[in-house]
């Protein structure tokens, strides 16, 4: 686990810039660094380097940049790559100097080409620069696991794996990419491919991106394109059904052990965190099986008892003989860790989830280097309690549809019969977009948001959902969110958290072959008679009994209502001041202004009550944090 940046360019860059994009990274990799610069035809030069996290051959060996024995090629990574030692022996032939993941990656490259990432089994953010042929490829993990960003100017192109050593960049302009701005107040992440700044991009999941310098035309100097694709894999993959479910469950048991096996890999200390959930239980009960000692597991509690699970975790735990350690947190605990969301989450990011998140990590990060997590689960086995939801709008779609079009009829509409059904009707009759069926409510949001800012953007929701052959709308969702909240949010918020705390998270659900055969499970295997996760949670039952499983969902909560109205009010209230908002040229600064003091003062009741847009409002706020924090504006 690693930070890289680096760029291609004309421009005069100096090996101490290159150090000062590359140390913006530390938290990522405080163990060593490398910073190289070499020429290039056509007056170009390129710049790689990397902080380094040590987990595998923690020796000077395993230093990047990393040049191949030729050398011809130059690596910087972050990552791991699970199945190394099975590609090491199939490239044998390769003299290798060190016992790393790194050095496999080069003598992979040169025996297959830059198709040798199809082989490559785990999570990973590439950048290799071939010095024979000019050409430079970043490629990025199938689900998103690592991040990976890139700033195109002309002849330049900049890469990192967070933004801040692109905003160090000398003469890097910091222009707001404003059409993003809605989306993100509704999603709370800028999600791929997009980036807060103009002309930055992050690297799609599952994607390659080449530089050729010597190409012509100069037109064709960057392509891009998809070695996994979640739509074609899905495609694919559902075409050849498991038949039986005692061998479905079988089979994903033994798939999933290989994984947390593989996982397990490491030449610094390994734990887990542990909520006591089924995914997170499921990936330490198989574990603490394969570890040769107890392992140790993390878990925060809560005094709000409705937030709380640390006493579940402490149960399974405890069944499963792990060694562990948990920490009741107060509120001053994460409120503390506001503070620190734009210097770790360096482009708006609002899922307040983030801050217990940081919290177990920095808990973690005390003893072990590396942390299993069960992330992945809910997408992938059908998780969400969302679900339920879609599962019933699927059935209430043709009527939904008769009500649109009799709503729509003259006398009905002039009558404004549609605005006066119950709210969950009317997000019933008013969803009929085909490429975005399954992605249901938040209206309310997006109106206030369409004033919020104005002037357009991209969507609010994804319209992608026609190149899933998927009639079952729950399938369909679970989808959606596998190539959009999964690595926009979820993967994004546990990078950074953990990365703060320079402590490397790995998740075994996310393995290419359990993601893959997931694709072949009938969708009852998953979902049935209302019961999510079903295979999961069978598998699970093998390992732990059910009572210590079975009750509601919680994660994550904070108090952001009682912050905004209270520690936070003046911060807010500061933040949406008409002339400050007129300046900044963003938001409807009359609007805005009414919206966050009216949601201030109501409380609990009213249209613009806690309940309903508490969302909005800390989105709200967190931008104007990240805006302070990057922008210098006051």
């Amino acid at each position: 686990m690693c930070g890289i940046c680096g760029f291609v360019s004309r421009d005069n860059i100096r090996p101490e810039q290159l150090r000062a994009m590359n140390d913006t990274m530390y938290h990522r990799g405080p163990d060593d660094s490398g910073a190289e610069i070499f020429d290039a035809s056509g007056g170009y030069s390129v710049g790689l380097a990397q902080r380094r996290l040590s987990i595998l051959d923690l020796s000077a060996l395993g230093h990047q940049p990393m040049h191949s024995q030729d050398e011809r090629l130059v690596v910087v990574y972050n990552g791991e790559i699970y199945n190394f030692g099975e590609l090491r022996e199939e490239l044998s032939s390769y003299p290798f100097r060190s016992h790393c993941d790194t050095e496999v990656i080069l003598a992979a490259y040169l025996k297959w080409g830059i198709s040798c990432v199809e082989r490559f089994q785990g999570m990973f953010a590439i950048a290799l620069f071939d010095r024979e042929s000019g050409e430079l490829f970043l490629v990025r993990d199938r689900i998103g696991k690592k991040p990976l960003y890139y700033w195109i100017n002309g002849d330049t192109l900049v890469f990192a794996s967070e933004l801040k050593p692109i905003m160090a960049y000398p003469g890097f302009p910091q222009n707001i990419r404003r059409d993003v701005i809605r989306r993100y107040l509704f999603q709370q992440c800028v999600n791929e491919p997009y980036s807060i700044f103009e002309d930055v991009y992050k690297v799609i999941p599952g994607q390659i991106l080449k530089l050729a310098l010597n190409a012509h035309p100069a037109k064709e100097r960057i392509t891009k394109w998809k070695y996994w694709d979640i739509a074609e894999v899905y495609n694919r993959q559902k075409e050849q059904p498991v038949g039986s479910y005692e061998e479905a469950r079988a089979r994903l048991k033994a798939l999933l052990r290989d994984a947390v096996g593989k996982r397990l890999t490491a030449d610094v200390p390994v734990g887990a965190f542990l909520s006591g959930g089924y995914d997170s239980s499921l990936v330490t009960a198989i574990a603490q099986e394969l570890s040769p000692e107890p392992v140790k597991t993390y878990s925060i509690g809560f005094e709000e008892e409705r937030y709380n699970e640390a006493e579940y975790a402490r149960e399974v735990a405890g069944y499963l003989g792990t060694c562990h350690t948990e920490l009741y947190i107060d509120e001053k605990a994460m409120f503390d860790m506001v503070e620190s969301i734009p210097r770790y989450y360096d482009e708006p990011f609002a899922d307040s989830s983030q801050i217990p998140s940081m919290l177990v990590a920095q808990l973690a990060a005390e003893d072990v280097t590396v942390v299993l997590s069960g992330d992945g689960g809910d997408e992938f086995f059908c998780g969400y309690n969302l679900y339920d939801s879609v599962a019933q709008a699927q059935k209430l779609d043709a009527l939904g549809r008769l009500t649109y079009s009799v709503c729509r009829l003259p006398p009905f509409r002039k009558a404004g019969l549609l605005e006066r059904l119950p709210f969950r009707v009317q997000v019933v009759a008013g969803n009929h977009d085909k490429e975005t069926k399954t992605q249901l409510g938040g209206s309310s949001y997006i109106r206030v948001i369409d004033r919020m800012v104005p002037g357009g953007g991209v969507p609010f929701r994804f319209p992608i959902e026609g190149k899933y052959r998927e009639k079952n709308w729950q399938a369909r969702r679970m989808l959606v969110d596998e190539e959009t909240y999964l690595p926009g949010d979820i993967l994004c918020k546990v990078d950074r958290a953990t990365m703060k705390y320079s402590l490397e998270a790995r998740c075994p659900l996310l393995d290419v072959s359990v993601m893959e055969y997931s694709y072949r499970l009938p969708h009852a295997y998953k979902y049935a008679d209302g019961v999510k996760k079903r295979i999961l949670k069978d598998i699970a039952y093998e390992y732990i009994p059910r009572e210590l499983l079975e009750r509601p969902k919680v994660g994550f909560g904070v108090p952001l209502d009682k912050w905004m109205r209270g520690p936070l009010r003046e911060q807010l209230t500061d933040m949406c001041d008409t002339e400050y908002l007129r300046r900044q040229g963003i938001f409807d600064a009359a609007y805005v202004n009414r919206f966050i003091n009216e949601y201030l003062k109501t409380g609990d009741k009213g249209p613009a009550s806690g309940a309903n847009f508490s969302r909005t409002a800390w989105s709200f706020f967190v931008f104007q944090q990240w805006y302070r924090t990057y922008m210098n504006v006051r």
